[in-house]
């Protein structure tokens, strides 16, 4: 509640607005500077092109630079390609995770709910030991590579 009466008292003195003018102003800036950059750049590599004609002869300058610009972009999607194999993995391991907290969020909600029925201590001892058992089963198991996993790496 108090979250919203700031926000609200924001709105009401002017203090969003302005804020939102800042942050408009910055990022027009921050556009003009890239785009001025990018233009440097640009120059930067026509020039160097210029001096590479100059000695090498126009034909190779043009076949250096184009080599160049292509083996840098294989260079970038090789990396990327890299980074994208990584963040897989994360993007797995964080779900997996996710799930496990709202698995172990859903089960304690219920909780108290099984426990008060009839039943309830059975309800809930019969899914924990199939959740032990399987954790058993999953320690012993050999791996694809013929070990347990169970067994340290030495």
């Amino acid at each position: 509640m108090g979250f919203i009466a700031s926000l609200i008292a924001g709105f009401a003195s002017g203090e969003t607005a302005a804020a939102l003018r800042r942050a408009r102003g910055a990022a027009l800036a921050y556009a003009l500077a890239g785009l001025a950059a990018l233009c440097g750049i640009g120059f930067l590599v026509g020039a160097g092109y210029i001096w590479a004609a100059a000695r090498y002869g126009s034909l190779e300058a043009a076949l250096g630079f184009g080599i160049g610009f292509l083996m840098l972009a294989g260079l970038i999607l090789l990396i990327f390609r890299f980074k994208a194999e990584s963040r897989a993995v994360r993007r797995v391991r964080r779900r997996k995770a996710d799930m496990t907290a709202v698995g172990v969020t859903a089960a304690l909600a219920a909780l108290p709910v099984l426990l008060r029925g009839k039943s309830g201590l059975g309800a809930v001892l019969g899914p924990a030991a199939a959740l032990a058992a399987y954790a058993i089963y999953r320690e012993n198991v050999k791996r694809d590579d013929g070990e347990t996993a169970d067994k340290d790496d030495d």
